[in-house]
């Protein structure tokens, strides 16, 4: 059963309660699900401030270490006076200034309904994904490298994982490595949190399976489905 809507929440929520196909079911399933946002760089910020203002019953968002001036031209929860302090924003939501491994993602992912990947580090996406895996919740996987950036629905058992398509991280991968404009990233977690309502309401049809890759300097993008892999050491059990 789906908690039931306040009148407030109601009047809150009308513009996307009348979208068609959305309605009081979609924002009810919303109410009473929940997420996983790891990190809450340039992608992560925009995916949990959009989920909660969307109507989210709860976000788990982790992030370790502490700002620096580097991440202020794209973390849109951060201001000057942020620098030096925890990257975690002061609301009513379950937080962790822990990095994802493999020591806690298991109880992470207990306890939501859905994962974000917005990392930068590729082992940790990797990690994040066998558990999402071994506990079949679904994933939404997204990253950015300058212009570029790709986003895909992950549903273990029926979609490919992110290890069918990457097995290890790239030899070339330093998280730190890549240029990063805000626009870019910002965009991207936004299509991040659309997806993740999609998953989480039924409303609409996610990408599940298909990769979404944008050139936001060409302004183009395309769409391409890959393969499971049968040997995937992460899924190919199932």
């Amino acid at each position: 059963m789906w908690p039931e809507l306040t009148e407030h929440e109601l009047e809150r929520y009308k513009r996307q309660i009348q979208m068609a196909g959305f309605g009081e079911e979609s924002q009810r399933r919303l109410k009473g699900a929940s997420a996983l946002v790891t990190r809450l760089g340039g992608l992560g910020g925009p995916a949990a401030l959009y989920l909660a203002m969307a109507g989210i019953g709860k976000l788990f968002i982790a992030h370790g270490g502490t700002c620096t001036p580097s991440n202020l031209n794209r973390m849109l929860l951060m201001r000057d006076d942020a620098v030096g302090r925890p990257r975690i924003p002061t609301l009513e939501i379950v937080t962790s200034t822990d990095y994802a491994t493999e020591e806690n993602v298991g109880e992470w992912v207990s306890q939501v309904d859905l994962v974000c990947t917005t990392t930068p580090d590729f082992g940790e996406r990797l990690v994040l994904n066998r558990e999402c895996v071994r506990q079949r919740k679904p994933l939404v996987h997204s990253g950015m490298n300058e212009w570029e950036c790709q986003l895909t629905v992950i549903v273990p058992g029926q979609t490919p994982c992110l290890e069918c398509l990457v097995p290890e991280p790239p030899e070339w991968w330093d998280p730190y490595g890549f240029g990063v404009i805000g626009p870019v990233c910002g965009m991207l977690g936004c299509l991040t949190a659309l997806e993740a309502i999609k998953v989480l309401t039924g409303c609409a049809e996610p990408l599940a399976g298909t990769i979404l890759s944008i050139d936001l300097e060409e302004m183009s993008m395309s769409k391409c489905r890959p393969n499971r892999r049968s040997d995937c050491g992460a899924c190919g059990h199932l």
